[in-house]
């Protein structure tokens, strides 16, 4: 039955499609003439292409400061211009820490010496380049010389601390190891800290990205014994970019900071590390047999510690500024060339990178050659096209942030989109971003064809969710972090999307010396389809964004997922006070002593503050007079409106990101700026949405939750107001 429900759905899908006359944006007379344009970009992409620059690109590591990671930058610069784009790079002096140092050894109750080296694997030479590849480690870890007894705390995360609590262990004094997974691996060291540990590694478990997933690498897919992912362990969640430059572009003569000051460089040493070497620690840990959610699939029992297993690490970093090379490479609009649509993905890579970041560079690249084709033949965007290929994305969003800090106030002035890629493969589409532009979105991937299964890529995204019991509506998700769009949209209020396709390419590459050529060729995307079909998605929404008569954004989406974001808020306040409330009458009967183990000694639980009532009314008010707005914002006729009304109308629209914006930005973290999306604290790039109140809710700090709801309100008040200049101008 459900089978015959989702091929209704896809029917009824394509029905719509094939009917469609109109697009957003776009006047009637204006519609035909950029379908044809799409039609014509379309025919000049070539997989062929794909292949061969990344086979290039992917030859040698190319890390922040490499030789040949200016090579990659000069030689796109050098493609840019043979396609007719004005280009340059524009290069910054950054911090880039390089180890000097990396010593893991058990020393109780026996000797073990971590390897800390990938093995080469027979049928990929690049794997073989021995002293060229970036050893492994975690970018932005402090130096340390520490030992300790070691504790086992799953995934790190806070649930898991909440967990050791209940058993009475503390990671106070001790060095942790936690799992790769479960959130970004800068909240584990930085949790670890806070809770007093001294010392963190984590690795890759194979349940989670090993054997137990499939044949490991060079038979399967997947991650083999011996595989370390590299990473950053960065506080993002403070600011990301150059640390010593916080706020402002690390140009040659900026000031700096001393790297020891720098808040965003982790308080203790972190090492990631191979399961080939975790498991002697691991097989040394006594104490309580962890809880069945925390099992991994190594062939031991998983024990908490803490030890007797006892583990020295022993860090050492050379703490150097690197040039970080980025591509700019400009098309300028024939109508409007100081409104600019912006197109990114980042070329540096933590060894060679071919999934992360080749696969949606490439892809950018080709999208950019048929736009420069296009151009030659006279079909010149009405708007600017600017192409970037960011460096040092990979320690920290480092070379896009420097970018959007040096050049802040012209991008806020004229910018009227950021669009993002990264890695990319085979499977379902997925798109992030400004919920202004979801309905452009969802109507260009009803517009794209899967390679696959030649229906469209909304059809087949779709009937995915509805298998996995979703309403198969495809709507954007909210961005956090972990990737360009971070400086676009959360610290200068640029409406941004991130795309990319994937599902069907899973493995154990991501940040080894194992993302090659060969490998990315075989498992994530044979014969590049979907890298063509990335560069047909992502170079529709540049293009229309590019030659719209009325820039597609749209408010009655937008609004009505800030409802759903303040229903989600109140509700998380509602069950925390039942909680609370819970816990208090258990601990009146006397519940817990009951139910203690009586082996263990009784300690009474404390009694929980009271959740007090909070006033949402502020909040309620504006987003119900938001509706109002966005009804009256989408009942414009802009068909019969002067040039003069146009200009106004696009203007206000592509600058109303930035009404979101708070200057003073969120508590503690005033880089992010944005009131409805923003990495949370604790999760990294998972996004906290209307993130002042949501957090303050999570953290129990009820007094600054009310005043979060009234500084939201407030910004909700200024759009309605922006909202209002959009409907003046549209009267006739």
């Amino acid at each position: 039955m459900k089978l015959i429900y989702i091929n209704l759905f896809l029917l009824l899908l394509t029905t719509s499609v094939m009917s469609q006359e109109s697009i957003l944006g776009f006047k009637p007379t204006t519609v035909t003439a950029q379908i044809q344009l799409e039609k014509e970009f379309d025919s000049k992409l070539s997989a062929n292409n794909l292949d061969q620059w990344m086979k290039r690109m992917t030859a040698e590591p190319h890390y922040v400061g490499t030789e040949y990671g200016r090579k990659n930058a000069e030689w796109m610069m050098n493609q840019f211009k043979s396609w007719g784009f004005e280009a340059k790079i524009e290069t910054y002096q950054v911090l880039f820490p390089y180890p000097k140092v990396r010593l893991l050894e058990m020393t109780a109750p026996g000797k073990y010496t971590a390897s800390l080296k990938a093995e080469s694997v027979e049928g990929d030479k690049y794997t073989a380049q021995g002293e060229a590849l970036l050893p492994s480690y975690n970018a932005f870890s402090t130096d340390g010389d520490v030992e300790a007894d070691l504790v086992f705390v799953n995934y790190g995360i806070p649930s898991d601390y909440e967990e050791l609590e209940k058993l009475g262990i503390s990671v106070e004094g001790k060095i942790v190891i936690a799992k790769y997974a479960g959130s970004w691996r800068g909240i584990k060291p930085k949790l670890a800290a806070e809770k007093g540990a001294i010392g963190c590694i984590i690795y890759s478990d194979p349940k989670d990205d090993g054997y137990y997933r499939g044949d490991v690498y060079p038979k399967g897919a997947f991650k083999n014994k011996t595989g370390v992912q590299r990473g950053s362990v960065m506080d993002m969640p403070t600011y990301p970019g150059d640390v010593l430059t916080p706020g402002y572009g690390a140009t040659k003569n900026a000031k700096r900071l001393k790297w020891q000051e720098a808040p965003t460089i982790t308080k203790i040493p972190v090492l990631p590390i191979s399961y080939e070497d975790a498991l002697p620690l691991l097989s040394a840990l006594e104490g309580p047999v962890v809880p069945e959610s925390w099992k991994g699939a190594l062939p031991i029992t998983y024990h908490i510690g803490p030890g007797p297993a006892k583990v020295h690490l022993k860090l050492e970093f050379q703490w150097d500024l690197k040039p970080a090379h980025n591509v700019i490479a400009t098309m300028k609009g024939s109508d409007f060339p100081d409104q600019w649509v912006i197109r990114g993905n980042h070329h540096d890579a933590w060894v060679h990178g071919a999934a992360d970041p080749i696969s949606g560079m490439v892809a950018l690249l080709e999208e950019a050659r048929a736009v420069g084709e296009l151009v030659k033949a006279g079909k010149r965007p009405k708007r600017t096209l600017i192409y970037c290929a960011w460096d040092a994305e990979e320690p920290g969003l480092i070379g896009s942030t420097e970018w959007v800090e040096d050049h802040k106030e012209e991008l806020k002035s004229k910018t009227v989109a950021y669009i993002n890629t990264d890695g990319s493969g085979r499977g379902f589409l997925n798109v992030g971003g400004s919920h202004s532009l979801q309905a452009m979105v969802m109507e260009i991937a009803k517009s794209v064809t899967d390679p696959q299964k030649n229906v469209s890529v909304y059809e087949r995204r779709s009937a995915v969710d509805l298998m996995n019991g979703g309403d198969g509506d495809n709507k954007l998700y909210a961005l956090g972090s972990g990737s360009d769009y971070t400086p676009f949209i959360q610290h200068a209020g640029i409406a941004s999307l991130n795309l990319g396709y994937g599902g069907e390419n899973s493995g154990g590459d991501y940040h080894t010396i194992y993302d090659t050529y060969l490998h990315y060729t075989r498992f994530k995307d044979p014969g590049f389809a979907y890298g063509v079909t990335l560069a047909q998605t992502a170079g529709r929404l540049s293009l229309r964004l590019a030659n719209a008569d009325v820039l597609p954004f749209e408010f009655k989406q937008w609004q009505n997922t800030v409802s759903t974001y303040l229903k989600e808020i109140i509700e998380l306040t509602d069950k925390k006070r039942e909680e609370v409330d819970k816990h208090n009458s258990m601990l009146d009967k006397d519940v817990f002593r009951l139910v203690a183990d009586p082996q263990k000694p009784f300690t009474n639980p404390e009694r929980k503050d009271a959740v007090p009532f909070l006033d949402f009314s502020p909040l309620q008010n504006a987003v119900s007079r938001l509706k109002a707005k966005t009804d009256q914002v989408s009942e414009i006729s802009t068909d019969k409106l002067s040039a003069g009304q146009l200009a106004k109308i696009n203007q206000s629209l592509f600058m109303s990101e930035r009404i979101l914006l708070r200057e003073e930005g969120l508590p503690r973290r005033s880089w992010f700026k944005h009131q409805l999306y923003a990495p949370g604290f604790y999760t990294g790039y998972g996004v906290k949405t209307l993130p002042g109140v949501r957090e303050a809710i999570e953290q129990d700090d009820w007094k600054e939750a009310q005043e979060q709801i009234e500084i939201l309100a407030g910004t909700f008040k200024g759009f309605e107001q922006h909202l209002d200049k959009i409907i003046a101008a549209g009267k006739p």
